[in-house]
């Protein structure tokens, strides 16, 4: 790698991935080989499993007392917490001409939704540790960053902020992902990781795609030419004498090299099972005034929606604003607080939970299967056994006998999905289907679900699976329709048509603005009196000295606010220094139209 390279390595899951990550980083010891790392070169590890410790606060988890900015800043932020020592820790922050840097990590945590630099790791969701071992990798500033899947738990807003953030040019990134919008927007150069060879493509996804093919193509007429090869050869061995110790050596030689090259495997590749999908009645699901909160918080408010066959919907919505609550309400792991939620009874649901499937102690990878079904029926009167299917999963006879605990992060998710389709249903329900299953197995699962014939309702933050996937959404956002809290919008369309919807009426929203101050001031103009009047001098004569005075108030807030402080402080101070600006143009413009009027 050299300085503004930006490599994607890609692959199936179980094929080492992580391993090679961690091997780089020097977590894990290579059996032969070496990494050679420049001197004075650092890097910064995003890690799949986010091994955080338990007991450390996030301050303590995201700032390294290893470096002496870091530890400086922690002390200003805990200064900051406490308000003791708060000069002191200003006089450490100046001193080491830091505060750039501690404006820049305030950005990040800020874009990541970290706001409680005092709370436990060990209180966190599994998103929020995501969070805030992403933010650590980020603010490092190390010259290189290994990220293993750094959009999992994201929402939809952090990701493309994220996206952004990593396409600078200073930016050296070595990255583990699904994201395709990502392999083809930032990535320079995919490497692809295949039977322990590795394959280095020069571009992006779509360049990646398209040599791919032809590799594939170009190794599957050598293998056979090489059999039919090794046909002529073979024949050739066989009519020599056999007490004939003469034969041409280079000749048998060959043939032992030819025999590795003609039997070399195709690659096996996931086949999703044909399965016979249960009947749909007339009626899938209806919900009629659903309402769910939270204590204060208002979830869902009056929704209503009837389920047609073949409804394909995506729910989209930042983290937290209840989109695992939706789905657990319809299929009624939850209870709401008022309405309805009743399906047919032909409805049989598939519910592909994000936390993925917990295995029992000991529980081998048949014996998952095996709890479902021993076999199940598939369309045209055929039949699967257990085995079988894991065979058709890529869960090969010699490896069903394996521990489920055991299996890569992809691969669980893999065998729980298959789970879930065993179960034949109607409605499939997935929320984060993509989280950890490599490009390989999310394409089959894409071309699967295009086949589909049931519902689909989507959560994920995978933004080209919702593009291909989805016809309609719903949109948990208060900002796109200013929609009060808990209503959920009904938008036609997939996500990329939901993107251009929010831009061209961002856009609206601002040709409104211009217009109505436009409009404000052709009012004043004509509305304005040929003389001034008495109380009309009185109240210039007033702004002109409280002008000044609201002035040099705006100005001591920002030499506040540029000495820094906590996210309560900063944020008060941010909107009194907005009101304060608000306030001042107000006046100024009333002044002006005052200082205009002849008398």
């Amino acid at each position: 790698m050299n300085a503004g390279d930006k490599k994607a390595l890609i692959a199936r899951n179980g094929a080492g991935k992580s391993t090679l990550m961690q091997i780089i980083t020097g977590k894990e010891s290579a059996d032969a080989g070496r990494v050679v790392i420049r001197n004075g070169i650092t890097l910064a590890y995003l890690d799949q499993s986010d091994a955080l410790e338990e007991n450390a606060t996030i301050l303590e988890t995201i700032f390294d007392p290893k470096k002496p900015v870091m530890r400086v800043l922690a002390r200003y932020e805990e200064a900051m917490a406490s308000g003791k020592g708060i000069d002191n820790a200003i006089a450490e922050v100046e001193a080491a001409n830091a505060w750039d840097y501690e404006r820049r990590i305030k950005g990040i945590l800020s874009r990541l939704g970290i706001t409680d630099l005092s709370a436990r790791v060990a209180a966190l969701s599994g998103g929020e540790r995501k969070r805030v071992a992403l933010a650590h990798a980020l603010i490092e500033e190390a010259h290189v960053l290994i990220l293993d899947e750094p959009t999992n738990h994201l929402d939809l807003d952090m990701i493309e902020w994220l996206e952004s953030y990593l396409q600078q040019e200073n930016i050296t990134l070595l990255l583990v992902t699904h994201d395709r919008y990502f392999l083809e927007t930032i990535c320079n150069e995919i490497l692809e990781l295949d039977s322990g060879r590795m394959y280095a493509y020069q571009g992006n996804y779509s360049y990646y795609l398209a040599k791919k093919a032809e590799r594939e193509e170009s190794e599957q007429l050598s293998i056979e030419k090489a059999q039919n090869k090794m046909r002529r050869e073979l024949e050739w061995i066989r009519k020599q004498p056999k007490a004939r110790t003469t034969k041409a050596k280079y000749r048998v030689d060959a043939f032992e090299d030819l025999k590795v090259a003609a039997t070399e495997k195709k690659k096996e590749t996931l086949t999703l099972i044909d399965t016979e999908m249960s009947r749909v009645g007339g009626k899938i699901l209806d919900i009629e005034n659903l309402n769910k909160s939270y204590g204060d918080r208002q979830i869902l408010k009056d929704f209503s929606y009837g389920f047609l066959k073949g409804d394909r919907i995506g729910i989209i919505g930042r983290n937290g604003v209840g989109k695992s609550t939706l789905l657990n309400l319809i299929t009624g792991s939850e209870k709401a607080d008022s309405g309805k939620v009743e399906a047919g009874v032909t409805t049989v649901f598939g519910y592909y939970r994000q936390k993925g499937a917990e295995f029992k102690p000991g529980q081998t990878i048949l014996d998952v299967v095996r709890d479902v079904a021993e076999a199940i029926p598939l369309a045209k009167g055929k039949s699967l056994t257990a085995s079988q299917l894991l065979e058709q999963f890529l869960f090969p006879a010699a490896m069903q006998r394996q521990q489920a605990a055991t299996l890569s992060g992809g691969e669980k998710k893999r065998l729980y999905l298959l789970t879930i389709l065993m179960q034949n249903p109607n409605f499939l329900i997935l929320d984060e289907p993509t989280n950890d299953l490599d490009l390989a197995t999310i394409t089959v699962l894409e071309d699967y679900l295009t086949e589909f014939q049931g519902c689909l309702l989507v959560v994920s933050h995978d933004r080209y699976f919702m593009d291909k996937l989805t016809r309609r959404l719903f949109i948990l956002d208060q900002d796109f329709r200013d929609t009060p809290a808990g209503v959920l919008t009904d938008f036609h369309g997939n996500y990329s048509d939901y993107l251009a919807a929010k831009e061209k009426k961002e856009k609206n929203d601002e040709r409104d603005d211009r217009e109505s101050v436009r409009k404000e001031k052709e009012r004043k103009v004509k509305d304005r009196p040929k003389q001034i009047t008495f109380a009309q001098k009185k109240e210039r004569d007033q702004l002109e000295k409280e002008i000044p005075a609201l002035e040099a108030r705006l100005e001591s807030l920002n030499t506040e606010m540029q000495a820094g402080g906590d996210f309560t402080k900063m944020g008060k101070l941010g909107e009194a220094i907005d009101n304060l600006q608000k306030e001042i143009e107000v006046k100024t413009a009333r002044f002006l139209e005052l200082l205009e009027l002849p008398g």
